[in-house]
């Protein structure tokens, strides 16, 4: 029995992605700007962890590696998301790896400057913790995506998250060039079962790849109705 409930509320959520990024500037946080190129590794697993990173714009692939060299994509994030904030629960390395998808800027923030306006800035803890809270349930939603629906409803809701569906700001109509061997290992498929349901989603006219993959909001009708 597939579970759909969760599903159902994949819409605008005004406010649980929110962007810090004039927060941060205002504020005077101490913080360098790195600009990643695509495919540009901003840490890997293993390496310290000592600071915590903002998207300013781009996307960024979090995965972590097995003792045999096998790759599980963790999550794909975007602008006015935070990555590597375990470093604030103790975390003394890396436990995977960050990846730019495209040309991305981040902003990195040291811990202990991090930890700083956490304590002392007003406003800042609180939008903070309501960011952690929404990767929380996004984790929670992921793992039930996982254990029961289906492969082509985990592969449409992929997709519709990697255009922003669901966040406060509009949705992307173009996403990122992405291998189906790479959505394969983010829905826990084949990649040749990747190709038949984007082979279906065409036929359909909820996807188009001419000229990047344009994902329509058409392609909820996966999640809801089939």
């Amino acid at each position: 029995m597939e579970a759909i409930a969760d599903f159902s509320k994949m819409r605008p959520n005004n406010g649980l992605i929110f962007n810090t990024q004039t927060f941060l500037e205002s504020a005077g946080v101490p913080k360098s700007v790195v600009r990643l190129r695509q495919s540009q590794t901003a840490y890997a697993q293993g390496d310290p962890a000592a600071s915590v990173m903002y998207i300013q714009d781009g996307k960024v692939k979090l995965s972590v590696v097995n003792e045999v060299g096998k790759e599980a994509i963790v999550a794909i994030l975007g602008s006015g998301e935070f990555f590597g904030e375990g470093c604030l629960a103790g975390e003394t390395i890396r436990m995977g790896s960050a990846t730019a998808l495209t040309s991305t800027t981040v902003f990195v923030i040291q811990k202990n400057e991090m930890l700083r306006a956490i304590q002392f800035e007003r406003k800042f803890p609180d939008r903070f913790m309501s960011y952690l809270l929404s990767r929380k349930i996004r984790t929670e939603e992921d793992l039930i995506d996982h254990l029961f629906n289906s492969s082509e409803k985990r592969l449409a809701r992929t997709l519709l998250l990697l255009t922003g569906y669901g966040k406060q700001e509009p949705p992307q109509t173009v996403i990122p060039k992405m291998s189906q061997e790479m959505l394969a290992e983010m829905i826990g498929t084949t990649r040749s079962r990747v190709n038949f349901f984007m082979t279906k989603f065409k036929k359909k006219g909820y996807i188009s790849c001419r000229g990047g993959l344009h994902v329509k909001p058409s392609l909820l009708n996966v999640l809801l109705h089939e």
